[in-house]
């Protein structure tokens, strides 16, 4: 028999496992000959690369790997201290921690504010909070809550930006500080610290009105053919997203259009069969409707742009990936930790949002900012 020719009969999936390298960087020295035969001796080494932590084994790929398990899969660093000596290398989890810090405050955090000042430039801003502990923060006990503010540019056809801003309380002054020189729509919950903003439009948002509605509705044992408040409510809130549905393709101007011919007739009944709602107490019921007399003001404004969401789910969406993370490392040891968490986080969403390679990016920050600050 001889061969006639081949063909594919399957393809298969092959892990290359990673390894290791100690890298020497080396420096020519060089010298003048010309010199020697005046008497002199010149000598001079060629220029080299900045190193990116002076006296260290950290390398532009290394921290970027850490980081990218880290804030990308949400691997703690004792697990990925663990992972290391797997290959063979004892990194400890506090010199880990030391590259992150020193990497994301020194290096990333100037990429940030640029992205910082690109997102105060925008029309819309959606923005929300979730807690966070540090254990070392001056002034505070080790149980305390501090915050991670998030901020998402809205769905206005540019680039998405994701921002993380690591304050030690939920008090409105750090959205008024961090979103000065804004002047646009800012699409929020009901947390009362955005409406002290100057310059912008508040929209609320009808996912959490929703949830209000749809915590009052009563108990599976009822057996009443007549609707409660709560399902009126929660089906209000159904009909507003449904047509949202439908509107989501077309352009903005249409879309607003096809908002103010559906959605405000909607609007307006909602708020008149409002005022026929007299909960007692402080029933669920009660919350539902006080929340949603409270947000009036701001519900109707997402009409005035077609770009604006009705509700605050971009922001939602910020908090999730910082939530798993939350849930495996479970705190930040100290301040600057926190806030090097939130510029990392910041850069790797951002750059999943606009479907680059993560790794790929933090290393390459890593590769050229230390000479850009030198």
């Amino acid at each position: 028999m001889e061969v006639i020719g081949k063909k594919v009969v399957r393809e298969e999936l092959r892990i290359i496992p990673a390894k290791v390298e100690r890298i020497q960087c080396v420096q020519e020295v060089l010298g003048c000959p010309e010199c020697k035969k005046d008497g002199a001796s010149v000598i001079v080494g060629a220029e080299t690369p900045s190193p990116l932590l002076k006296h260290s084994l950290a390398s532009p790929s290394t921290v970027a790997y850490v980081m990218y398990q880290k804030y990308g899969n949400s691997i703690p660093l004792y697990r990925q201290e663990a992972n290391w000596k797997q290959l063979g290398v004892k990194l400890p989890r506090a010199t880990l921690a030391n590259w992150v810090i020193k990497c994301g405050i020194d290096y990333m955090e100037p990429v940030y504010e640029q992205l910082h000042q690109h997102l105060l430039e925008r029309d819309i801003i959606h923005a929300d909070e979730t807690p966070c502990q540090v254990l070392r923060e001056e002034g505070k006990t080790a149980q305390s809550k501090s915050y991670m503010w998030l901020y998402g540019s809205g769905n206005d056809g540019l680039p998405p930006i994701r921002l993380y801003d690591y304050q030690p309380s939920c008090g409105g002054y750090h959205a008024e500080e961090f979103l000065k020189g804004f002047s646009g729509y800012l699409i929020c919950d009901g947390f009362s610290g955005c409406n002290k903003l100057k310059g912008v439009i508040r929209c609320g948002c009808l996912a959490h009105m929703r949830r209000y509605w749809n915590e009052a509705l009563p108990g599976k044992s009822r057996k009443s053919s007549d609707k409660t408040p709560a399902e009126i409510g929660l089906n209000y809130c159904n009909q507003l997203f449904e047509l949202e549905k439908e509107y989501a393709d077309l352009d903005a101007d249409t879309r607003k259009a096809k908002r103010l011919e559906t959605e405000s007739a909607i609007w307006e009944a909602y708020w008149s069969w409002l005022e026929t709602v007299k909960p007692a107490g402080r029933s669920r019921l009660a919350k539902a409707v006080t929340y949603a007399k409270n947000q009036k003001p701001y519900m109707e404004n997402y009409l005035l742009d077609g770009r604006c969401s009705i509700s605050n789910n971009i922001a939602e969406n910020i908090a999730r990936p910082y939530a798993v993370g939350r849930k495996n490392f479970l705190f930040h040891d100290t301040v600057k930790g926190a806030r090097a968490s939130s510029i990392i986080y910041s850069l790797v969403e951002t750059a999943k949002l606009n479907d680059l390679n993560i790794y790929a990016y933090l290393e390459t920050v890593l590769l050229y900012m230390p000479d850009y600050k030198n």
